[in-house]
């Protein structure tokens, strides 16, 4: 099952420039929560500060405190512990050029957990039928579409198992359909319990399938509630101007 996130007062610099002004959210254990608000609003960065993502950037610098249910994600725990337990799915889909499909979700087993072929291959196989490639093991990553190739970074991210995951503008590079086609997986995930985070501009999606959204701008969170209350009685400035955007 999974667990809890928690995340209090978190800020964040690159360099002298703050991109992240005292962020402050909970995800509850087996929820689905969106981020939404405009691009370069810092739900990127955000998402990213959760797994350490930002520490490949010269000069980033974070402060705050994320909780992981019992693990503090900055004391005590190094990243390859963090994301043992958070996975994380971009928005390039980062798989690994000369593997097939199965090479790519096994890898995470059995780099990262330790686990022989043998033992990690039967989950892969199950993963990979679940996101419907269970007739691409075979296939190396330019034989697929984009969706495809997305749906093989889920199944990479599941095999792990991890208690939380974290969608960072899963579909930001895809056309409609194929945008379709992953945002259906995601769905079945939030459906399982599956505890996330996803960062999207599917407004559609955060509606019906978020337990909570939070919006974002100018690198604060400006407003959280159900998707009801968010979409159709927004409260702040902001968010009225974003919504309204997002029906013109």
């Amino acid at each position: 099952m999974g667990v809890g996130i928690q995340v209090d007062k978190v800020n964040a610099w690159y360099g002298k420039s703050q991109a992240l002004y005292d962020i402050s959210l909970q995800v509850k254990a087996n929820h689905a929560t969106a981020l939404i608000g405009p691009s370069g609003c810092g739900k990127s960065t955000f998402i990213r500060c959760i797994n350490r993502m930002h520490e490949t950037i010269p000069e980033a610098r974070v402060e705050g405190s994320i909780r992981i249910g019992e693990l503090d994600a900055y004391n005590g725990t190094s990243p390859t512990q963090l994301r043992r337990r958070v996975g994380m799915v971009f928005q390039q889909f980062n798989l690994f050029p000369h593997m097939t499909v199965l090479d790519n979700v096994l890898s995470g087993p059995r780099y990262v957990l330790g686990q022989s072929r043998a033992a990690a291959e039967p989950e892969a196989r199950r993963l990979l039928d679940r996101v419907g490639l269970g007739d691409k093991l075979l296939a190396r990553p330019e034989q697929l579409s984009g969706g495809q190739q997305q749906r093989v970074a889920i199944a990479r991210a599941l095999a792990v198992r991890p208690e939380a995951i974290l969608f960072d503008e899963p579909t930001s590079a895809l056309d409609p359909r194929m945008a379709g086609e992953v945002l259906s997986v995601i769905a079945d995930l939030a459906k399982s319990g599956q505890t996330m985070i996803v960062v999207t501009h599917a407004m559609h999606f955060a509606r019906q399938v978020a337990h909570t959204v939070h919006v974002m701008d100018a690198g604060r969170i400006v407003e959280s509630g159900p998707p009801a209350q968010v979409f159709d009685a927004p409260r702040e400035d902001a968010t009225q101007r974003f919504v309204a955007e997002t029906r013109s």
